[in-house]
């Protein structure tokens, strides 16, 4: 795992896209701070800019340092959910201009999964979480499944867990800082 962890990273410093399994679906990953990295992800999904991206974190710990304010409901929210969630925030921090939706939102998940956990800790930076598949079309459910214009698209694909299926996507809950919560996904 060691060696995905260093391949992974150094295509991630070079501005590069990784192919990772994550907690929930295998995703198209960037340095969520490298502009020029997030464009090559809407560009190889086909998918137009106005649709946001998500990023994972490793912990509250750097969540908070992408996030200008996090409502206190956010910590309860992940403490107890039951399956992966993402949380869209208001007023994202010191992440790449083309990542924040139009509202001025970023959507966030703390990673529980293994890999991307030492991967995010080892990067120290959020990293894009986009599901392998050009826009529109089905979520793969398997490595298998992923299209072989993604693959040849990235620039490294991480060689883990290949033959597991991939869990259903996250969950997606929007917190304003005035307090509303909604239910985007289930």
């Amino acid at each position: 795992m060691r060696e995905e962890h260093e391949k992974a990273i150094a295509t991630l410093k070079r501005g590069g896209l990784i192919l990772y399994p994550t907690d929930t679906v295998w995703g198209i990953g960037c340095d969520a701070t490298n502009s020029e990295a997030i464009e090559k992800v809407y560009q190889l999904k086909k998918r137009a800019e106005s649709k946001a991206l998500i990023c994972l974190v490793s912990d509250f710990k750097m969540l908070q340092q992408y996030v200008e304010e996090i409502p206190e409901v956010a910590y309860d929210i992940l403490k107890y959910a039951a399956k992966p969630t993402t949380i869209i925030y208001d007023d994202p921090i010191r992440i790449a201009e083309n990542l924040i939706a139009e509202d001025n939102t970023l959507g966030i998940r703390v990673c529980r999964n293994k890999f991307c956990n030492i991967l995010l800790k080892k990067f120290r930076k959020p990293i894009v979480s986009t599901s392998a598949n050009i826009s529109g079309a089905p979520t793969p459910r398997s490595f298998k499944e992923i299209d072989p214009v993604i693959l040849e698209g990235v620039d490294y694909v991480v060689n883990l867990d290949r033959e597991k299926k991939s869990l259903s996507p996250s969950a997606i809950i929007k917190l304003t800082n005035d307090g509303k919560v909604s239910v985007i996904r289930k």
